[in-house]
């Protein structure tokens, strides 16, 4: 194929997502340069500076870890293999409020996208600026949502004005810094829009129009390299062009999703696909790449409790004020929507209300609809219940028995979102929060209700130590109750392993250290075997100080404090697994690519290795498995095969023992040997760090 005078690339993955096999049939490119020959493109890779590049990336996303921390995760992507650093921009951090931008602490994406160049590494700005990224919102600034006449993602002007906006901010941005390829930088690849073929048809004919916008806008940027847009089947002319060669030449990517190996049938030929693995075939016939046959090293981590908060003099405890309809200053005849009344101020908004009751005490169903994320209901300030949905749901009920007493009863409901959501067409109308309340079947939907956004601790900021003065904490009591806060401090542990807080003791809520959110936890959020989805939550290091540490958190049902323990997290097993396997075609795929002027293979790289390694200070001390032939299992669970050389374990031995890395060859010359002819061999070994 051609490379194009523009300067966009089009790349999509056809899949069948209902299913466990996902099977795709090709690769789809379109380029654009920009007028730049500094990095360009053709039918077989990227050209960066004249030269063709293979190139590996992976992801990481600058707000999800702190700037410490960045060097680090750089650096072990770099020593995995990696080219390029890819991230998405997040918008809704870096225009929290219409035309206030930030970009310090987590945020400092310049800051980012230098600690890369200064790698050696390339990075590729997946600016979106709709990224989804499981992030709230889809990392759209719910601002937006207020904007008059505004839909999201379409041919809408209000929409297209604010992310051209955005997007020109983050692009003259990085001009400003030199961080294009074209100016010496590391950014050789940037993305527009998101995915936007799972949403397109939903707007009709506005949907089309806007990529062809999306593309113009982005390319004339004139940022000097080329744009992406991925999963987009429809990108304009000239990106609407299909990975193939007038002679018919293709890609096709061959997907397998489920736990189990499988055999698919495409274009009249049965590929074997190893489970969760991807199959490459450069073309369209025969696989030269499948990720589960390559040298894949497996680290196990130990838990190690390194404090025990289990003591009650440890703690504080401050039980949330459950306000009633008096406190209230906003007011409304119907039930408000959530997001639009908070505004993503806070995850919790107030519904409270008054019931008359002229009759004595007596126990009456209280019934309420909800298209929030959880649930807390109050009767008179004293706990009824709660519920919550689920996450292929978007509605949930809640049906208790309360008491009411003679004369006026104030019913408390707390709406609870964990985020906002973050995919779909015309997320601006998604509606959230209660829908319908009755009792005894008696709605109270249309009546005078009082809201409250957020929770008081929230107001008083109780998570910052010299801000929450005006809160009475108290020692904590013998029984817990739904929203109570609690607070204790600690020392940070010796060393460098990262560290975590074990919340399996807990239910829900979130945690700050030092003021620091650390994140939502949902603790009681079961998976469907009934353990809990997560419960270690990590602590970065740089949010801490020697002595003193303030640990605040916010229990929204009857957590535990006293079970919670702060661990430390350490590699203490390597394992690397590689089989021959297919070898032979990747090897003759490479060398081809090479040949017609393609670079990135690593020197060697045609003998398969098995490489393990230790983390920093630690030591290869013990080999616990070791079997080149047919060992059965995976790093997981494995015993010896048919097939076995017995010299297996004192090779591994002499190669790793006493070092922090090491690489063995796979071959029979390397083990004495050939142990089974005409059988191909797979080399496991499971080590210990010490």
């Amino acid at each position: 194929m051609a490379k194009s005078e523009y300067g966009f690339i089009r790349y999509t993955l056809l899949c069948n997502v209902n299913s466990a096999l996902v099977l795709t049939a090709a690769l789809f490119f379109h380029c654009v340069l920009g007028g730049n020959d500094g990095v360009t493109y053709d039918g077989r890779s990227l050209i960066i500076n004249g030269e063709h590049k293979l190139l590996f990336s992976g992801s990481i996303h600058y707000p999800r870890s702190t700037p410490d921390m960045w060097p680090s995760l750089i650096a072990k992507a770099k020593e995995g293999g990696i080219d390029v650093i890819q991230t998405y921009v997040f918008w809704n951090l870096h225009e929290p409020k219409q035309g206030t931008y930030e970009f310090s602490g987590r945020r400092d994406i310049v800051r980012f996208v230098k600690e890369i160049k200064k790698q050696g590494l390339y990075a590729c700005l997946r600016i979106g600026p709709f990224i989804e990224a499981e992030w709230s919102y889809g990392g759209l600034p719910f601002w937006l949502h207020d904007v008059p006449g505004i839909v999201y993602r379409s041919d809408n002007e209000p929409f297209k004005l604010h992310m051209q906006n955005f997007t020109t901010k983050i692009v003259n941005l990085m001009k400003s810094e030199g961080l294009y390829a074209s100016q010496g930088g590391p950014i050789i690849l940037s993305q527009i829009e998101n995915e936007y073929t799972l949403v397109e048809a939903a707007f009709g004919e506005k949907g089309p129009r806007y990529v062809l916008w999306a593309a113009d806008m982005a390319v004339s940027l004139q940022t000097g390299v080329p744009w992406s847009m991925c999963k987009q089947n429809d990108a304009p002319d000239p990106v609407a062009i299909v990975f193939e060669t007038e002679s018919g030449e293709c890609a096709a990517f061959l997907v397998n999703k489920g736990a189990t190996d499988t055999n698919v049938r495409f274009q009249n030929v049965t590929y074997e696909l190893p489970l969760s693995s991807i199959s490459i075939l450069p073309d369209c016939k025969n696989v030269a790449f499948n990720t589960r046959r390559v040298s894949v090293q497996h680290n196990t981590r130990s838990m190690k409790a390194v404090q025990k908060f289990e003591s009650s003099e440890e703690w504080q405890e401050f039980k949330e004020l459950i306000p009633n309809f008096d406190e209230t200053k906003l007011r409304a005849n119907e039930l408000l929507e959530h997001m639009g009344t908070t505004k993503d101020r806070s995850d919790y908004l107030w519904y409270t209300f008054r019931v008359q009751q002229d009759s004595p005490d007596s126990q009456q169903t209280l019934e309420v609809d909800s298209r929030a994320h959880a649930l807390h209901a109050f009767v008179n300030g004293i706990y009824a219940g709660s519920a919550h949905g689920t996450y292929k749901e978007r509605g949930f009920s809640l049906e208790k028995i309360i008491t009411l007493r003679n004369g006026i009863n104030n019913i408390s409901l707390l709406s609870v979102m964990v985020g906002l959501p973050d995919s779909g067409a015309f997320l601006e109308t998604r509606v959230a929060g209660l829908r319908r309340v009755r009792i005894q079947g008696e709605d109270f939907s249309e009546q005078p209700w009082g809201y409250k956004v957020g929770l008081s601790g929230e107001q008083s900021q109780i998570f910052l130590g010299t801000r929450s003065s005006n809160v009475q904490w108290s020692r904590l009591g013998n029984s817990s109750q739904p929203l109570t806060w609690y607070k204790t401090q600690f020392d940070a542990p010796p060393g460098d392993d990262p560290i975590a807080l074990n919340l399996g003791s807990m239910g829900k809520g979130a945690v700050w250290v030092n003021g620091w959110g650390i994140g939502r936890y949902w603790v009681s959020f079961l998976t469907p075997n009934g353990e809990p989805s997560q419960k270690w939550y990590n602590v970065p290091r740089s949010f801490l100080k020697p002595t003193g540490n303030q640990l605040v958190i916010l229990e929204e049902e009857t957590g535990n404090p006293i079970g919670i323990s702060l661990d430390s997290i350490s590699i203490t097993k390597t394992c690397g697994q590689v089989s021959e396997s297919h070898y032979p075609l990747v090897a003759s795929w490479m060398m081809g690519a090479k040949k017609q002027g393609a670079s990135g293979m690593k020197k060697g790289s045609r003998r398969p290795k098995v490489r393990l390694s230790c983390p920093t200070k630690k030591n290869i001390s013990n080999i616990l498995f070791a079997s080149f032939g047919t060992p059965s299992g995976d790093c997981q669970s494995y015993s010896i095969g048919m097939c076995h050389s017995p010299s297996s374990r004192a090779i591994v031995e002499n190669a790793c023992l006493g070092r922090a890395k090491c690489s063995i060859p796979i071959s029979n010359l390397n083990f004495r040997g050939d142990p089974c002819p005409h059988v191909t061999k797979t080399l496991l070994v499971d080590a210990q760090c010490t």
